[in-house]
């Protein structure tokens, strides 16, 4: 006797067997050769995808034990604490919550994931919930006007949202030659971007000793012994430190509010609720503290700790009355990182990163 075995149209398998009286009529018992058939039949038994692919092999009487498969896949089912547990009929899925949030990054939409990954690299869990976007300012369509029709001894630009909008007006006034002052690490990169694929048209000349915006106006270089010229591209928002300064020292300042903040208004309260409770918040800007505050009035006395990119931002914070304030004394990725260690720890929050 044969017997006909198709597996199925998922699997596009087809086979026949042969069937034997076994040696032995102990049910389920199969000795010597046909043991190579037992695993074959139990392989295809285990893969069976549903009940109507349940094979079976006959002869005579005897009638493999084949168990049929239930017909529906179990639920996972959920312990306390959000784990999933094992039940008669089979093996569940684990299912947990999300950790609480270490701390919180503010930074717009789509900037904050290096700050991120160096946080998981000290195994800091962050939420990140983006608190201000950056929308046109009254000057933006001026810029590459002003570019094409003017000559300017230095260009000064001190934040990387600056520098996007500021080469965005450059390109349209047609890649003049220019040179650029900068105000931190992270500025100079979205230009350095640019260099590189340019004619020598854009030059980085010069960042003061600090990346801030006074040691800006109080190092930057003389280029002629007449009027020296500067074009200063900037946030609405941007205070007048550096203009001021540079007037002071006799330069000729033009000042361009190429862009604006606003803090957002759609903010999820599913992921605001663990934001209010994470005990460090990191901002980078006065405007992003600002948006936070506000949130933060929705419950009583909060007094987490701030975790600043700078000095410009914890100036700000101490203005606003806030008492946990910490910052690095040079601005950057690396120096923030640990500001918020150092507010993790005061915090009863000590993270140490996971062994190698």
């Amino acid at each position: 006797m044969k017997a006909q075995f198709k597996y199925g149209p998922m699997f596009r398998l087809g086979c026949t067997i042969s069937a034997r009286r076994p040696r032995s009529r102990r049910r389920g018992s199969v000795r010597g050769a046909h043991r190579p058939k037992q695993r074959l039949l139990h392989k295809l038994r285990l893969a069976s995808p549903s009940p109507r692919h349940v094979m079976a092999l006959s002869s005579s009487s005897h009638l493999l034990p084949f168990s049929r498969p239930p017909a529906t896949f179990p639920r996972a089912r959920h312990a306390g604490g959000g784990r999933g547990r094992a039940g008669a009929t089979g093996r569940f899925m684990a299912c947990s919550s999300p950790p609480p949030p270490d701390v919180v990054v503010t930074r717009e939409r789509g900037k904050n994931a290096k700050l991120i990954a160096a946080l998981e690299k000290h195994n800091v869990q962050s939420l990140e919930l983006p608190l201000i976007k950056h929308v046109e300012g009254p000057d933006t369509d001026r810029l590459s006007a002003v570019l094409r029709d003017e000559k300017f001894d230095w260009i000064t630009i001190t934040s990387p949202e600056a520098a996007a909008v500021f080469l965005e007006g450059w390109k349209a006034a047609g890649n003049p030659k220019v040179r650029i002052a900068v105000v931190g690490a992270g500025t100079e990169r979205v230009i350095d971007e640019v260099m590189q694929y340019n004619d020598g048209s854009l030059e980085v000349a010069f960042s003061p000793s600090k990346a801030m915006g006074k040691f800006l106006a109080s190092e930057l270089p003389r280029t002629t012994e007449t009027t020296c010229k500067v074009l200063y591209p900037a946030s609405a928002k941007a205070g007048h430190e550096i203009q001021n300064g540079l007037s002071d020292r006799g330069f000729e300042v033009t000042r361009l509010n190429t862009y604006t903040t606003v803090p957002v208004q759609d903010v999820d309260p599913l992921i605001l609720k663990p934001a209010l409770s994470a005990p460090v918040v990191a901002v980078a800007s006065p405007s992003a503290l600002r948006a936070w505050l506000n949130l933060a009035s929705q419950v009583d006395n909060w007094g987490n700790a701030i975790a600043c990119i700078g000095e410009t931002t914890a100036s700000a914070a101490k203005k606003f009355g806030l008492k946990s304030i910490y910052y690095p004394t040079t601005p950057g990725l690396d120096g923030w990182v640990e500001s918020i260690l150092e507010a993790l720890r005061a915090h009863g929050q000590s993270k140490e990163a996971p062994g190698c």
